[in-house]
């Protein structure tokens, strides 16, 4: 029998605005509130408010909680101030990646690491057997959460006027504790959309009464409640990857051009951590013959690649595949993500088309990301 998926603090929420619902990695998450396309351009124009508590959050404490990190993931935990955050990757020992994760260090001794959703289970499993003999304590910590996300360019203003936190100070990739709107939370200037942004992480119980207040506080701002699909076209579009897409167990960090979060250099545990040594062939393979690239394809036409989707080249041949394809609001045609043949990754290489049910639609190589935003 299937169990029913889990339901966040704000699902009432949600239903009371008329929100798509879908299930997504066992949660019955908000699809979309109206329209996708206007979600996507507020997010990139004003702010967007977005549920994000189906998130696996994982306390990691103890005298040798840093020990036990550098050792379970590809990252220098141990080398992240208090108060900052790190993107990293956990992979297992064939240099596979099981997810990607952003770790906070909280305090001296303190971490959090934040898993997908899809995988939390497996990185929470993982984390807890790498620690046998680290003196070092895994604590599953999804429960005690919700997260938020205000993303966007109003995003710092609407949040000023509900919190005496020093945002301005704040930088990209950090946290700092403190209270928004009444609500104590860990304030994290993080996000998922190539834009500028926040991730509170407060209490469940605190969640409607936060929603509420950003709602309000962003209400002559444009600020709209967003649901997972633009969350997903404003990755794309900023060339983020996403767990099971670009990122699987069957693609190393160099596969996916992520090469820069494994930190061969550091010195914990005699610098041994999961996945050395097939992480170590998999940099030099990615250097001398890459057998494929992850690369940017911009539509010449209308028509929207999807994951799974043939890539060809100038003969018909196969030489990749689609992992991640959408209409792009930002740039009025469709975009995706593919894995090529290394000899057809040059942005600009002619002939490069996409099998849409057997007709080849040609696309431009390019560079990713398809956006960035202006600092």
């Amino acid at each position: 029998m299937t169990e029913a998926p889990r339901r966040t603090a704000l699902d009432a929420t949600h239903r009371a605005l008329g929100a798509t619902m879908t299930d997504f990695a066992g949660w019955d998450m908000p699809l979309r509130y109206g329209s996708e396309r206007d979600e996507h351009v507020a997010v990139r124009t004003r702010a967007g408010l977005f549920d994000l508590s189906h998130m696996g959050e994982i306390t990691v404490t103890g005298p040798r909680a840093a020990d036990l990190l550098d050792f379970a993931l590809v990252g220098n935990i141990g080398g992240v101030a208090v108060g900052r955050a790190r993107y990293t990757m956990i992979c297992d020992a064939e240099g596979g990646i099981l997810d990607d994760l952003i770790v906070y260090r909280l305090g001296e001794a303190e971490y959090m690491v934040v898993a997908n959703a899809s995988n939390a289970q497996v990185v929470l499993d993982a984390l807890t057997e790498r620690a046998r003999g680290f003196e070092a304590e895994v604590r599953d910590d999804r429960d005690a959460y919700a997260l938020l996300a205000v993303q966007g360019p109003e995003s710092p203003g609407i949040l000023k006027g509900l919190t005496d936190a020093d945002l301005d100070g704040l930088k990209y990739y950090a946290g700092l504790p403190g209270t928004v709107a009444g609500v104590p939370a860990l304030i994290a200037r993080t996000g998922y959309t190539g834009e500028d942004g926040f991730e509170l992480f407060v209490r469940p119980s605190d969640a409607v009464a936060l929603w509420e207040a950003l709602t309000e506080a962003g209400k002559d701002a444009g600020l709209v409640p967003c649901g997972l699909s633009c969350r997903d076209t404003l990755r794309l579009e900023a060339g983020m990857p996403l767990y099971g897409h670009e990122l699987t167990t069957g693609t190393t960090p160099f596969d996916a051009g992520l090469g820069r979060v494994v930190k061969f250099e550091k010195t914990t545990n005699g610098g041994d951590f999961v996945g050395r040594a097939a992480l170590e062939a998999a940099r030099d393979r990615a250097e001398t013959q890459p057998p494929r690239r992850l690369v940017g394809l911009i539509a010449e036409g209308r028509r929207v690649p999807r994951a799974g989707y043939p890539v060809v080249g100038p003969d018909g041949a196969v030489i990749g595949e689609v992992t991640s394809g959408a209409p792009s609001p930002t740039l009025g045609k469709p975009v995706a993500m593919a894995y090529v043949d290394a000899a057809h990754a040059t942005p600009g290489t002619a002939g490069v088309a996409v099998d849409i049910r057997g007709t080849h639609e040609p696309y431009e190589v390019v560079a990713l990301p398809f956006y960035k935003r202006q600092k």
